[in-house]
């Protein structure tokens, strides 16, 4: 994977499932740093925006496979594409509506294989790139945001985070800032892979629970796979102080920098529901003096890592 020391430095905050927190984290790293972009990069459920007061600057389509379209001024009712479709996505038209019509697609069922218009005797069919989502363009009180969704049941995760990604450095230059910070998706599928491509350093956020050390050991597995320099914050730690020291010994074992621990504190609830960062909202509570620590690790380690 590419190394951007010494260019731009991409932050990616991951966790193992949804609900574990990495948005919080995200939002108060984000009140944190200066001179940086945030990209939401988790394009199936973005939630980042909701606590950064944002000002959408800029909406662009986001297209990607492709879908077959009937010419039917062109169409002879052959329905040689009825019988070489193997999805079922192409039918007669039968309705009243569709009398017009010689065939139909259903998109939702549709692959994109592009048979239909390979075999199509008449050049009736033509295959373009759908618009499947927006990715979005925003001021926040922190600095540049840009975020994206995809449409329902659409597919190309993974490209529309690369595009979010690429447009976040595109900022990045063009503003001279350092620093990409990233609010990646859970998991370690095809998003995850996306948003570590390029990255400097993860950081996995996970809970003191036995599926939060399952999920820690799957997702350190594929930043070590993707030479990614790993740390991580154990959220809500105090709730089992047994399974966080199992927790630290493994990060130890594995080479895993543990920034921190973050303590169970309402106030980040609260703060959620009013929309902002909790370190903003509440800055003398608990999990705020926890996170100052976090970042001042966070900040050091980066720094020694970038000149060794």
């Amino acid at each position: 994977m590419e190394d951007n020391r010494g260019s731009i430095y991409e932050i990616v905050i991951l966790s193992g499932k949804g609900g574990t927190g990495k948005t919080s984290v995200s939002g108060a790293l984000s009140v944190l740093f200066d001179d940086k972009v945030i990209a939401d990069c988790d394009i199936n459920a973005a939630n980042l925006f909701l606590l950064l007061d944002l000002n959408i600057n800029n909406i662009i389509d986001f297209k990607a496979g492709i879908k077959p379209s009937i010419l039917h001024e062109r169409c002879s009712d052959c329905h040689i594409c009825i019988d070489v479709c193997n999805f079922n996505a192409i039918s007669a038209c039968n309705s009243v509506s569709e009398r017009s019509r010689s065939v139909c697609i259903d998109y939702y069922l549709c692959e994109g294989c592009g048979v239909c218009e390979w075999f199509c005797p008449d050049d009736a069919i033509i295959l373009t790139e759908p618009v499947c989502g927006h990715l979005y363009v925003a001021d926040s009180r922190y600095g540049p945001m840009v975020y994206a969704e995809l449409f329902p049941g659409e597919e190309n995760t993974g490209k529309l985070v690369h595009e979010v990604k690429a447009k976040a450095r595109e900022i990045c230059e063009a503003n001279n800032y350092p620093l990409i910070l990233i609010d990646g998706p859970p998991g370690i599928a095809c998003p995850v892979i996306s948003s570590l491509s390029g990255a400097t350093h993860a950081c996995i956020v996970i809970e003191p629970t036995l599926s939060g050390i399952s999920d820690l050991k799957r997702i350190a597995a594929l930043c070590n796979h993707f030479k990614v320099r790993t740390s991580c914050i154990i959220n809500k730690g105090d709730l089992s102080l047994r399974l966080t020291e199992e927790i630290i010994s493994y990060l130890k074992e594995n080479n895993v920098f543990f920034l921190g621990a973050v303590p169970f504190d309402e106030m980040v609830m609260n703060a959620n529901e009013r929309g902002a960062p909790f370190i903003e909202l509440y800055p003398d509570c608990p999990a705020s003096a926890a996170m100052q620590d976090i970042f001042n690790k966070l900040n050091d380690w980066l720094r020694i890592k970038q000149e060794t």
